[in-house]
């Protein structure tokens, strides 16, 4: 592949995924990297590193990310019961509900990404 090929292929990459991110405010109040940590955390109580792990955030990204989630209520920060300094994560109710509300009703993946996010088997 060209390399302007490339960048033109990753321009359209990043429009669509601003068209997904604007769907996902719009309808559920969440930025897409504030869908992730929902997705990330799901059922669970997990550390911030496995927040960054599974969705590829930095460090410094993730736990401003977390942070914009728990003032919207969405999240719970917890300590650790056997080291103090570790925090752990979980949703709130109002969380579980708007992770709940984008499973059931989705979102519209933009034509770019649909391959990639519906692979046909």
């Amino acid at each position: 592949m060209e390399k302007i090929q490339c960048i033109c292929g990753m321009r359209d990459l990043v429009r669509a995924l601003s068209q997904l991110e604007t769907q996902l405010e719009e309808n559920y109040g969440v930025t897409l990297n504030e869908a992730m940590v929902l997705c990330s955390v799901g059922g669970d109580t997990v550390s911030a590193g496995d927040i960054t792990a599974c969705t590829g955030m930095t460090p410094s990204h993730a736990s401003k990310t977390i942070r914009s989630v728990e003032d919207k209520g969405l999240l719970a920060r917890k300590l650790g019961e056997h080291d103090k300094r570790q925090m752990y994560f979980a949703l709130t109710r109002k969380g579980k509900n708007c992770l709940g509300r984008i499973k059931e009703q989705g979102v519209d993946a933009p034509e770019w990404l649909a391959p990639l996010l519906n692979p046909v088997p």
